[in-house]
């Protein structure tokens, strides 16, 4: 097998002239500061600095990336070490998952997976073995042996990374105590939270009852009812701001963010209580807690980020078996113009107001999202996310939105990852497909290079920065 080599021009666009113009663009952004807004990096990987375990729980077992599309050819979740709920018996030989793998790299190729995984080997690990059959235990040993380096704890990392500022998504029950020791030890405004409410505001999800008791736990404030129940939220909101926090972060089955009367959301709040509300009542009362967050984030300045689109944990059975964010989440149709509608007419122009918006379908960039955009003061176009967190899909992404929202009603880019070590890649692969997508308007005549530089150090760095402000 050939040795790991990563091309200098990988992701640039093919051409001499257009790639020699995104070069010069791309060395203009490549050292800039990363600015990690929208991550899912554990912050007790940041708290405890400790030594990653092994290659496979490093790169397979936590990356649903990796996993599914393993699963896609037939290898199942407790070959791969996924824990069970049940704590049934599932692999436990890191070396044995990290053999799987590397006998299915094949699978990985045009994927951004491989990108990425190429990317953390050859620039974060400085190894130039490519996974593969015959080189599994060979690259594990190297992997391993480079675990126990000083330079590659977390904290090390952030440095090494040259990461600003990097978010943790914490649910609103969350004690926050990693962020606490991360204070203490000088990292408060490097590492800090994001408020995730959904376990609270989606009153038909199980083991709802039990987090609105966790919350009346940690605030002292009375959820018995539907006033209390928002009072508590804000406390914890305060509480998240105080730690640092700069976003909220809301993922719905979809955008609609349309108020209830007092009234009726006071009643689904008991029928809820009471283990007794209907579907089309919890996703009505999901709708107007949407649009209570916004009210919120007028409030307090926290920016509000809505990911909607996504059907979770689509196979049941596996659902059951591993819990959460395991069952095979999949992108439906979103529909934004409507849904958001009363939460814009509210707050849309409020200068206290900031909202991002992300999506896995593609079909409402140009129809829905960059118009949006385009008029609203408080809405920004989030980097593309998940499943278009891709080389085309960000090409796509810059084709379909810039013509009607420009660049600067967008965030700049912001990676969603939990996997730490893919960070620098991510960020690296959007910085040279923008440069490609600049290159081609200064070579067509549309931009000026100088422009277009400016415009491409915005995207990396200056407009996540903007966006996620303190407002």
């Amino acid at each position: 097998m050939a040795p790991l080599r990563l091309h200098p021009d990988r992701a640039l666009p093919a051409g001499d002239e257009i790639r020699t113009v995104a070069r010069r663009i791309y060395q203009a952004t490549r050292g800039l500061p990363l600015v990690c807004m929208h991550g899912h990096v554990d912050a007790a990987v940041f708290a405890d600095d400790e030594r990653f375990s092994d290659p496979a729980h490093l790169l397979v077992v936590p990356d649903h990336y990796v996993t599914r599309m393993l699963v896609s050819q037939g290898v199942s979740l407790d070959q791969l070490g996924v824990p069970r709920l049940d704590g049934g018996k599932v692999e436990t030989d890191p070396r044995a998952i990290w053999r799987i793998f590397c006998a299915h790299w094949h699978l990985f190729r045009g994927t951004p997976s491989r990108y990425w995984l190429e990317h953390e080997l050859a620039e974060v690990l400085k190894l130039d073995v490519a996974p593969g059959p015959g080189t599994a235990d060979e690259l594990y040993d190297l992997i391993d042996a480079r675990l126990s380096e000083p330079g590659l704890r977390p904290r090390a990392l952030l440095d090494a990374f040259n990461i600003e500022r990097i978010s943790t998504t914490d649910s609103a029950t969350s004690t926050l105590r990693d962020h606490a020791a991360l204070r203490t030890a000088g990292f408060g405004d490097r590492v800090i939270p994001t408020f995730r409410p959904d376990a609270l505001t989606h009153v038909g999800h199980a083991g709802w009852a039990r987090q609105v008791a966790r919350l009346q736990t940690l605030t002292g404030i009375d959820t018995d009812n539907y006033e209390g129940f928002l009072a508590a939220l804000r406390s914890r909101r305060e509480a998240f701001v105080a730690a640092g926090a700069r976003a909220t972060d809301h993922g719905h089955l979809t955008a609609a963010a349309e108020p209830l009367s007092v009234e009726e959301a006071t009643r689904i709040y008991a029928d809820a209580s009471n283990g007794g509300v209907s579907t089309e009542a919890a996703q009505a009362f999901a709708g107007h807690m949407l649009f209570e967050m916004a009210r919120m984030s007028c409030d307090d300045g926290l920016v509000m980020q809505i990911h909607p689109g996504v059907l979770r944990d689509h196979d049941p059975a596996i659902h059951a078996s591993f819990g959460s964010d395991r069952g095979f989440d999949i992108p439906i149709a979103a529909e934004f113009t409507r849904a958001l509608q009363p939460m814009l007419t509210a707050f849309g122009r409020d200068p206290h107001f900031r909202v991002v918006l992300f999506t896995v379908d593609e079909t409402v960039y140009s129809r829905e999202l960059a118009p949006l955009a385009g008029v609203y003061p408080s809405v920004r176009l989030g980097a593309p996310w998940w499943f278009l967190d891709s080389p085309d899909g960000m090409r796509r992404f810059r084709e379909l939105v810039t013509e009607t929202a420009g660049f600067y009603n967008t965030s700049g880019f912001v990676d969603d990852t939990r996997a730490f070590l893919s960070i620098p890649a991510r960020h690296d692969l959007a910085r040279r497909i923008d440069a490609g997508y600049l290159a081609r308007l200064v070579v067509e005549h549309r931009l000026p290079e100088d422009e277009a530089v400016e415009t491409a150090i915005d995207l990396a760095y200056r407009l996540p920065v903007e966006a996620y402000a303190r407002r």
